[in-house]
């Protein structure tokens, strides 16, 4: 697959698959294309060439009646989470849920699966409070249940720790752990933080000069032979990269 905005590219030959209920981890220099890629295999950019398939069907050949099914088993936790200011916690939870059901929608069944999801996350108390109104660590948290209100099979992170502390951080990777070996779904994030990759992934990814390295499970990351690997999970890329044969 390859993927540019004009003349800029951006991701170059990039090849991998990730196995149903396997949970991949995206780590990578900032301006790398983590998110781009993660967009990439969501539906919500088309690469330049070649394909993204889920389930064996490729994105771009999808009808618009194939692609509202497909989006029924796909969530997103945008970054910065994405919330509507103007929408309590509940109305939030509940906004997919009255975008695919559309005219049809139950209110009452969207606003009952919407608590329930707000108590999955532990903010059930924050219902009728609106983004503004709650820390970030609990618009996280809410950020996670709009992007569960689908109950999808296939769930999208993007850098689901930014901003946090580490105690908060942890926690939330616990709570996305524990929702996915609940519902037996697949996992794909990106993220900066090695702790939180770790703790995560089944295998780790990066993304890195235009191209994909799969670097394998935590373990393997950390052994992994290429210096861009070495250099990064050691947080010395605070300046250029360098590598020299």
């Amino acid at each position: 697959m390859r993927f540019s905005f004009g003349r800029d590219v951006v991701l170059e030959n990039v090849s991998f698959s990730v196995e149903p209920g396997e949970t991949v981890v995206l780590i990578g220099p900032s301006g790398q294309g983590k998110s781009t890629l993660l967009k990439l295999m969501a539906g919500l950019l088309s690469p330049s060439r070649g394909s993204v398939s889920i389930e064996g069907h490729d994105l771009s050949k999808m009808s618009s009646q194939e692609r509202e099914t497909l989006a029924k088993k796909v969530g997103m936790l945008f970054q910065k989470n994405a919330l509507f200011d103007s929408l309590t916690s509940v109305e939030n939870v509940a906004f997919p849920l009255r975008e695919v059901a559309g005219s049809s929608v139950d209110e009452g069944h969207a606003i009952k699966v919407a608590e329930r999801f707000l108590d999955a996350v532990g903010i059930a108390h924050a219902r009728d409070l609106l983004p503004d109104e709650i820390s970030g660590g609990m618009q996280k948290r809410l950020g996670i249940a709009r992007a569960l209100a689908l109950d999808p099979q296939i769930v999208f992170y993007d850098d689901p720790t930014a901003g946090l502390d580490p105690i908060t951080s942890r926690k939330i990777v616990q709570l996305i752990m524990d929702l996915r070996d609940k519902r037996k779904s697949t996992v794909v994030a990106v993220t900066n933080d090695m702790h939180r990759a770790y703790q995560l992934a089944d295998r780790i990814l990066m993304v890195v000069d235009k191209e994909v390295i799969d670097c394998g499970s935590p373990a393997e990351t950390q052994a992994f032979k290429d210096p861009r690997v070495a250099q990064f999970i050691r947080g010395l890329l605070d300046g250029p990269l360098t590598v020299q044969a």
